[in-house]
């Protein structure tokens, strides 16, 4: 069983930068499909950055985020990252952290919410134009 808690979250102007972390307890993540997603009012929760730990720290981006937003973990499989640079109003939203193991088939971890069985609580960005 895996529990997960994100801090980090805040108000920041559009042009910022913050960076969230993802406390793992339980099991190390060196073996999880590890993810960051967030949902923005009524929509629904949406993939943005995603890493295999188990396979050389693959990693996978929504387009919106690309080339802004950084994923990593740390070395003790502890604790999971997400870097977020030139930050805009639309990524404004409740971020969530979120885990999986690994299968045998290695490979980049889906942006797909529903295959993540462990989730964190959520901690919110506010990004003010």
């Amino acid at each position: 069983q895996v529990q997960l808690m994100e801090s980090g979250g805040g108000s920041v102007q559009t042009g910022g930068s913050l960076r969230l972390s993802c406390a793992a307890s339980g099991h190390t993540i060196g073996n999880y499909c590890m993810g960051w997603f967030r949902q923005a009012g009524g929509n629904e929760r949406e993939g943005v950055a995603t890493i295999n730990s188990r396979y050389g720290g693959l990693t996978n981006y929504a387009d919106s985020v690309k080339d802004r937003f950084t994923v990593s973990t740390d070395n003790a499989g502890e604790t999971l990252y997400l870097e977020m640079d030139s930050l805009k109003a639309e990524d404004t939203g409740m971020y969530y952290c979120a885990a999986f193991p690994v299968s045998a088939a290695p490979g980049p971890c889906t942006l797909n919410f529903a295959a993540y069985s462990y989730r964190g609580q959520g901690t919110q960005v506010t990004v003010a134009s």
